[in-house]
Order: structure tokens, then C-alpha cells, then sequence
């Protein structure tokens, strides 16, 4: 089995879901691998990963907007809140959903379902800087 891996950055501009198939299926490619396993790894406590429906926006909206009631900003009760009210919510965000993701490959393509794509989930609503660990097994 051979291993490929990479750090990629990736800016986003704010609160949301940010699609980064095509990033993931570029270092697939550098790979040169044609079968195995691709694991990708956000290094980051307020924003995570999904792998999320890629057609309709309106599903990923109403998935952001049910999270966003689920972790409220402004609740009283935190008490980490130097950074900001979006702060807290985004350290619980990351925690109830994932920080990787794993799909599989074959021929050299990702194995996604039709309707499927992996996104940077940012929690914060200022932009930020993200990195995330490509890790690329197979043969």
C-alpha cells in the first residue's frame, strides 16, 4: 500500500458550507493511486467537515440554519466568549458534527454518490484560513 499526503489551505469567506470536492480529487490525482481510501482532516476546533447533497444550496442552507438554532450565539450560559458571541457556538458546532471525513476511490475517482460533495463547514463569521490534511492510501 502507498501513501500520499498533503496539507491544503483554504480561505473562506465566512459562516457557511464551502464545497472542496474538486481540491480533494486534485491531490487524489497527484497521487496517482487507483484504488483505496482518501481521508481528509480539518485542523481546526470551529469548523468542521461534511459530506453534504452538492446539487441544491437550499439543503445546505436549511442544514446550517437548523444548526445555527440548535447553538444559538449570545446564550448566557458560556462562559468562553472572549473571541466573540460565534465563538463558543463554533466549538460546539465542530464537536456535534466531524472534523474528517474518509471516502473511497476506485479507477482514480472518488466513490461520492451522484448527488454528494465534501465541504469545509466554517462556524465563525469572520473569514478564515483553514487547513486540512489530505491523506491518500491505496494502490
Amino acid at each position: 500500500m502507498s501513501v500520499h499526503q498533503a496539507t491544503l489551505s483554504v480561505r473562506t469567506p465566512g459562516q457557511g458550507t464551502h464545497e472542496v470536492t474538486d481540491l480533494v480529487v486534485a491531490e487524489l490525482r497527484r497521487s496517482g493511486l487507483r484504488q483505496g481510501i482518501v481521508s481528509v482532516f480539518c485542523r481546526h476546533t470551529s469548523c468542521s467537515l461534511v459530506i453534504m447533497e452538492n446539487a441544491d444550496p437550499s439543503a445546505r442552507r436549511d442544514l446550517e440554519a437548523w444548526l445555527n438554532r440548535l447553538v444559538p450565539e449570545n446564550d448566557a450560559n458560556f462562559e468562553h466568549t472572549l473571541e466573540g458571541p460565534d465563538d463558543m457556538p463554533s466549538h460546539i458546532k465542530m464537536a456535534l458534527t466531524r472534523t474528517s471525513e474518509q471516502v473511497p476511490f476506485a479507477e482514480g475517482r472518488l466513490l461520492l454518490g451522484t448527488w454528494q460533495g465534501i465541504f469545509l463547514w466554517e462556524h465563525r463569521r469572520a473569514p478564515h484560513s483553514r487547513q486540512m490534511v489530505v491523506t491518500v492510501m491505496g494502490e
